[in-house]
């Protein structure tokens, strides 16, 4: 049975939207027993696997189900009709329950599957009623793990820990499947290296989150020119910054960094030379926000560019969205049975929400959120609904709020020594001018000559803002 729901959702006063728990058959809500540590201002849940893996355009999806005999069975869901379906595809033994699944815009899924001592991959793929599968091949690695699909829908990539602890540890990246034949290793990095998040729709550059000398930054890794290596955020010399989403078509990323002197989640553009935010709206009381899905084809628009976050708390788990012109997080309704972190945005802002219930096995539910208008006066009820900010709360200095700058010139999506130039309609892929009027409450900068060099700029040199907008 299938199902395709479909709702607008305007979230205001007390009609902010339901919980959304999680019902049987999917992921259990978060709930922790009296005197669990509070979780308050933990922004992200690193570690944690995804109940279902969307492909970067929507269109499939895969996860590992219970086997009623024990083990686990892959399952694909199409989603991009109207009538979603599930197809099983079990092969000759059961999965066991660490296996990672990754979809592929063709349809096949990837599966990776541990052994001792090694790592296999193979392609899934249905046969009338049965599996057919294809390997690909091996690794000799126990500690293989899928990075996120990449734009390009082809191809696979991996992490693998290599080497012992300090400064001979690295990481590897391998290409598990797109490659001339079969797993290969197409770049190593220094480091113990964590996430991953795709920085434009080639499926060229590779930010990770990279731990050296005690210290976590996240770097750009080119595998169109072997590997090359670069720094993407350094907020502060000693700060720990993480990248957790970035969206390629509008430059926006979410990122956590201790800067403001504990861990808080931020939000910046690529290429620009303003600062990175902090703002109050995603620094929620006793909860830990994950953003997991950011709408597409917003180039040159960051402000207007919608991000989905699954939010964890003592009370249970529950569905969020944002986005920089908005300045607070909405809670719209999850669906019943939603598999809590996985959803799919369109470029019309249409959240897709897959869920799963005994009733309804394969389901998508279609959301439109009404975001209020900009420069409109806020809604204190709405606002009073929205996540809790911790009582007493102060702003961070100003000063850690500013960031070294990207270092990248804006004339290009790509560091500078990547030698790539490329266009949208007449403007640079990396433009970050917008192409909505600023707000007038927004912080007054200099028009600038576009594009332009950005120079790394000490924090005590950089612009103080009158008031932090969002």
């Amino acid at each position: 049975m299938t199902a395709c729901a479909a709702e607008s959702v305007r979230p205001k006063g007390n009609s902010v939207g339901t919980e959304g728990h999680t019902e049987r058959g999917t992921e259990p809500a978060a709930a922790g027993p009296p005197g669990l540590p509070a979780l308050k201002g933990l922004t992200g849940l690193p570690g944690r696997h995804a109940p279902l893996t969307v492909a970067a355009d929507g269109s499939y999806a895969a996860r590992l189900v219970p086997a009623p005999g024990g083990g686990c069975f892959p399952e694909r869901w199409t989603l991009d009709g109207c009538e979603p379906y599930a197809v099983p595809l079990p092969g000759r033994r059961p999965e066991r329950p660490d296996s990672e699944l990754l979809p592929l815009g063709d349809g096949r899924v990837l599966i990776l599957r541990r052994a001792d001592g090694h790592s296999t991959v193979a392609l899934l793929y249905p046969t009338g009623p049965g599996t057919g599968e294809l390997p690909l091949g091996s690794v000799e690695s126990e500690g293989l793990t899928l990075l996120p699909p990449a734009p390009c829908g082809t191809s696979a990539y991996a992490l693998s820990p290599v080497g012992g602890d300090g400064a001979r540890r690295a990481t590897a990246v391998w290409l598990l499947h797109g490659g001339a034949d079969g797993p290969q290793r197409v770049a190593l990095v220094p480091g113990r290296c964590t996430g991953g998040a795709w920085l434009d729709r080639a499926g060229r550059l590779l930010a990770l989150d990279r731990e050296l000398d005690g210290l976590t930054k996240t770097v750009v890794v080119d595998l169109g020119r072997g590997g090359t290596i670069s720094p993407l955020l350094q907020i502060t010399e000693r700060s720990n910054d993480r990248l957790l989403l970035a969206d390629p078509d509008s430059g926006l990323v979410l990122l956590r960094s201790d800067a403001p002197g504990h861990d808080r989640m931020g939000w910046g553009v690529l290429g620009s030379t303003l600062p990175v935010r902090f703002p109050e709206a995603l620094h929620a009381a006793d909860a830990a926000l994950t953003p997991f899905a950011a709408q597409p084809g917003q180039a040159l628009t960051p402000e207007s560019c919608a991000v989905a976050f699954r939010v964890d708390a003592a009370a249970g788990t529950w569905l969020a969205v944002w986005r920089p012109s908005a300045g607070k997080l909405l809670r719209p309704a999850a669906p019943a049975g939603w598999l809590a972190g996985t959803g799919h945005w369109t470029a019309e802002g249409e959240l897709r929400l897959p869920y799963a219930t005994p009733a309804t096995p394969c389901g998508v539910a279609r959301t439109v959120v009404e975001w209020e208008p900009e420069g409109a006066a806020p809604d204190a009820a709405a606002a009073s609904a929205a996540l809790p900010v911790p009582a007493g709360a102060q702003q961070p200095e100003l000063h850690a709020q500013r960031p070294r700058r990207f270092t990248w010139n804006t004339s290009a999506a790509l560091p500078p020594a990547s030698g790539i130039l490329t266009s949208i309609a007449g403007r640079p892929n990396g433009c970050t001018t917008s192409a909505q009027p600023d707000p007038a409450e927004r912080e007054p900068y200099a028009d600038q000559p576009h594009p332009r060099t950005c120079r790394p700029v000490p924090l005590q040199e950089a612009p103080l803002a009158a008031r932090e907008a969002r």
